[in-house]
């Protein structure tokens, strides 16, 4: 079933980790390095998008709502309505701390920061 941009509902993860993530303005900001699931929920947590570094040095990792990220076809990667200036001030941390304690923390700072509805209410 396509969504409301006209993709697919399905995904296979390899397919998307890996992926180019841009802004609003077209720049390629960083790329999908990882996707959180929830297993009890059967839900994606969050995507872990990594941006900021040079080579393999100093790069952040972000936590960010698989709802903000839309594919554009044309980019041949997702677009998030944010601009690098808010992607920067959110939350980042490492991979490991994004997903430490089930990635509860990482979670609930993501959808607050990024003001998205939470899928588990």
């Amino acid at each position: 079933m396509p969504t409301a941009s006209g993709h697919t509902t399905a995904i296979r993860a390899t397919r998307a980790v890996g992926t180019d993530v841009y802004n609003l303005d077209g720049k390629k900001i960083g790329k999908v390095e990882d996707i959180v699931l929830d297993k009890t929920d059967n839900a994606i947590m969050f995507a872990v998008v990594g941006f900021g570094g040079f080579l393999g040095m100093g790069e952040k990792y972000h936590a960010l709502p698989w709802a903000t990220l839309d594919y554009d076809k044309d980019q041949d990667g997702y677009v998030v309505p944010f601009t690098r200036d808010e992607l920067e001030a959110g939350p980042a941390d490492t991979i490991t701390e994004l997903t430490k304690d089930d990635g509860l923390h990482a979670r609930q700072e993501a959808y607050s920061y990024y003001k998205v509805d939470p899928y588990w209410h």
